[in-house]
């Protein structure tokens, strides 16, 4: 019996143990990590909402191409800005005043704010035509074994992975490093991808930076999956078989 309680108490902390292959991120950092960083402007897609500003040195010349709300340099609360931006319809246009329906299809917003200024340039409008184009409902969802998950709006162009995990709260020590999953939806199609957060071969990947509305989802480890069944990991397991010696030696002194 006290061979068997040894057997138990061994397998009780084997089960505790993690390897550090299993937890460490970018542990070949050195070798895959180095390099030049591909930044990469996302194309815009439908229901983004973009905040359009238009000046000239005069600035009365400009008032007709922006909407009346937006005018003036006060600061002004997100949500009330995206209330009055321009939403991307399903068809990829946006329509402003006077220069009426525009495309965006597979245009980032630099490429849009180069499309609007030559319009007015060459249309007449204006002679010296300053655009601006900003995408002001970029989100990324991030649900699984993380400490906050949820949904996160950002204001940045670029953002890598590792910092969208960061704003969910990292992984929990319950996730699983090795398979995080990532869906990305460009110009009506989804992709799908798996990522090993514990190598940095994604790093020099399409998926090192975020696009909006992507979706990532930590898995939970093996012991994580395996303690949700009734009997539960080998942990559990060694304490409801401790737990019936103690039992039985209390039974039969």
């Amino acid at each position: 019996m006290k061979h068997l309680l040894l057997v138990v108490t061994a397998l009780f902390f084997l089960n505790s143990c993690a390897s550090k292959k299993e937890v460490l991120y970018l542990q070949d950092i050195d070798t895959h990590g180095v390099g030049a960083i591909d930044y990469q402007s996302a194309t815009i897609q439908p229901n983004d909402i973009l905040k359009i500003t238009v000046e000239s040195l005069s600035p009365e010349a400009a008032l007709p191409y922006n909407r009346s709300v937006a005018q003036g340099n006060m600061p002004r609360d997100l949500e009330l800005m995206r209330l009055d931006g321009y939403v991307v319809s399903l068809n990829n246009t946006i329509s402003m005043p006077v220069l009426g329906e525009l495309s965006t299809r597979n245009k980032t917003t630099r490429e849009l704010e180069e499309f609007i200024s030559n319009k007015l340039i060459s249309g007449g409008h204006l002679t010296d035509a300053r655009v601006d184009v900003r995408l002001i409902n970029a989100k990324v969802t991030i649900l699984g074994e993380v400490n906050k998950p949820g949904t996160f709006t950002y204001t940045e162009q670029n953002m890598t992975l590792l910092q969208a995990l960061g704003l969910a709260g990292d992984l929990t020590i319950n996730g699983e490093r090795k398979d995080i999953l990532m869906t990305r939806e460009v110009d009506g199609v989804r992709k799908v991808t798996h990522i090993d957060l514990t190598s940095a071969e994604f790093m020099n990947s399409e998926y090192y930076f975020i696009k909006p509305n992507d979706l990532i989802v930590v898995n939970p480890n093996n012991p994580k999956v395996k303690s949700s069944g009734f009997i539960g990991n080998v942990g559990t397991v060694a304490t409801v078989i401790s737990l019936v010696l103690s039992i039985t030696i209390l039974l039969t002194r």
